[in-house]
């Protein structure tokens, strides 16, 4: 397998046609092995269309949303980010290189454990794992220019809105199956938060995030 083909193939062919056209995230999805932050199982299917079982019952985002998201995210290099849903480490890798620090909160021990031995090795020392569901953010290190949640909510906590700056940006993929929507937040100077729906996409549910049951009659 010719591994800088197959990450050529990727960027070009899944990646930029879904309007990923930001030269900095292109240069860096061409730069970031995502090869290294997949179970070893799974390290030829890195570059495929598809998601990637992690283990656990988690699996990875398809390469393409993830690049589409950190795209949206819009993060510059003086950024505080939190990431919710670390699985893989590869999206906090990509963040770590446009931010100067990168909070990133997984609940599942395991995963936790081997995304950070993965971004130590790839040398991103201002990223940090945590484990923690996320649905509460990490007000503690409140407040932050960027929140993402690296999978699907049914719908924002409000305690992760009131986590963001002014003029921080919150991208998560909201709604229930078949059609979910990746959709932007943005806290105003004046305190309100503005939402913009970006894109539609069917993401797996972020770990530690419950559906509220469906109304019944």
């Amino acid at each position: 397998m010719d591994i800088e083909q197959a990450r050529f193939n990727m960027i070009e062919q899944q990646i930029r046609p879904w309007d990923v056209l930001d030269a900095g995230v292109l240069a860096l999805l061409g730069q970031v092995k995502r090869e290294d932050f997949v179970p070893e199982a799974q390290r030829a299917l890195a570059f495929m269309d598809t998601e990637l079982p992690l283990g656990g019952g988690r699996q990875t985002l398809a390469p393409r949303v993830e690049a589409r998201l950190v795209q949206e995210l819009r993060v510059s290099r003086q950024d505080k980010v939190l990431e919710i849903g670390t699985g893989s480490g590869y999206v906090a890798a990509l963040l770590g290189h446009q931010a100067r620090q990168v909070v990133t909160l997984e609940q599942d021990p395991t995963l936790a454990a081997r995304a950070t031995k993965s971004l130590k090795k790839a040398g991103l020392n201002n990223v940090v794992v945590r484990e923690s569901d996320g649905n509460q953010g990490l007000a503690g290190e409140a407040p932050f220019d960027a929140i993402l949640l690296s999978g699907s909510v049914q719908e924002i906590p409000q305690a992760l809105l009131d986590q963001l700056k002014a003029g921080g940006r919150l991208i998560a993929i909201v709604g229930s199956g078949p059609v979910m929507q990746a959709t932007r937040y943005e806290r105003q100077a004046d305190g309100q938060v503005s939402r913009r729906e970006l894109f539609d996409t069917v993401a797996p549910r972020l770990a530690g995030f419950t559906d509220k049951p469906a109304f019944q009659f």
